[in-house]
């Protein structure tokens, strides 16, 4: 019989989160993510199959996991994604699937998405200009990323958010436009701050655009920006706030009501002291967080004769060791040998 205690870990930190990394392939190649050429991506057999994936979740259903996100790589280049999706929505407990996506292969999959059951897609568009958005991505597509929004929108995903790496040098002239693009479309714009997990090893925290400059930026060029919890008891129309279900987004709202601002302030407002995630790679490694720099192994649980209380151990063991944090603001400070498209987003 399964385990049926809650994640805990020894900072008192309830774990209900799980992100499901499906492949480590991607069409784009963003700087903060991989490197430009001769990437080495792992060989299908490496990755978990459809199955391994299900059983896995079925297990983490049962230790208290009750919601999951897809992310690669670029989670849409694996084959029939959607059917996946479907498999995971019938699993019992299961309340809420998301995406992240670059959108570029979206347009032609966001309704059976939908259909499947997937209900939150995180979209990742660094910059509103074809010319930045190669920059960032060292690839085209930016045409189809704005089609792939439109088409969520149109199968009934709402939101829809953005999410915009900030990286001081190169975005500060995209704040401005991401407000206005939240304003006229009704998608909610998500900055993340620039995380040391690329490929290249060329992170600096002199590089970081803080979310407290975008703020500042926002509020005086368009309106001042309210946060939702202050813009709801003020009568505004607001949603919960991310922040209020464990996520690392703090929500606000222009002071008019009209246009949704988040931020992921992983640099300089570390949210670790909430943090209910846990990941699993796409080749089958557990990670109790994105910047680990210990993984276990599960695929060899699933593919062997592991059985599901061992699965169950395994996630324990991993969520028990979880750090007090993750230590970017510190000396103690190692980045991980995965970069971020080999970790999952």
């Amino acid at each position: 019989m399964l385990p049926t205690l809650p994640l805990i870990d020894s900072f008192g930190r309830l774990h209900n989160n799980l992100r499901i990394s499906v492949t480590d392939r991607c069409n784009i190649r963003c700087f903060y993510c991989m490197p430009a050429e001769n990437v080495q991506f792992m060989e299908s057999s490496e990755l978990l199959s459809f199955d391994e994936i299900e059983r896995f979740v079925r297990v983490a259903v049962r230790l208290g996991i009750d919601k999951l996100r897809l992310t690669g790589g670029e989670p849409l280049v694996r084959r029939d994604l959607d059917q996946l999706v479907a498999r995971l929505a019938a699993v019992p407990g299961i309340q809420d699937i998301g995406v992240t996506t670059n959108g570029i292969l979206l347009a032609n999959q966001a309704a059976d998405l939908y259909a499947a059951g997937l209900r939150r897609i995180n979209i990742s568009l660094d910059a509103l200009t074809p010319e930045k958005f190669k920059q960032f991505t060292r690839r085209d597509g930016f045409e189809q990323v704005i089609e792939g929004i439109h088409a969520a929108q149109r199968a009934g995903f709402d939101p829809v958010k953005i999410n915009a790496v900030s990286v001081r040098g190169l975005t500060e002239d995209e704040i401005i436009p991401f407000g206005r693009f939240a304003r006229e479309t009704g998608v909610e714009v998500r900055f993340i701050e620039y995380m040391p997990l690329d490929a290249d090893n060329a992170w600096e925290r002199g590089k970081v655009l803080f979310a407290h400059e975008i703020i500042e930026t926002l509020s005086s060029a368009i309106m001042p920006l309210v946060p939702v919890n202050l813009a709801e008891s003020a009568g505004l129309p607001a949603t919960t706030t991310a922040a209020g279900h464990g996520g690392p987004a703090e929500d606000f709202a222009f002071a008019d009501g009209i246009g949704r601002i988040g931020f992921i302030a992983s640099i300089s407002q570390p949210f670790c002291a909430s943090c209910n995630r846990i990941r699993i790679t796409a080749d089958g490694k557990l990670r109790n967080c994105l910047f680990s720099l210990e993984e276990t192994d599960v695929r060899s649980l699933l593919r062997g004769d592991g059985s599901d209380d061992q699965i169950a151990d395994a996630i324990r063991t991993s969520v028990a060791a979880k750090k007090e944090g993750h230590e970017v603001n510190t000396a103690r400070f190692i980045q991980p040998a995965r970069p971020m498209y080999s970790i999952g987003g």
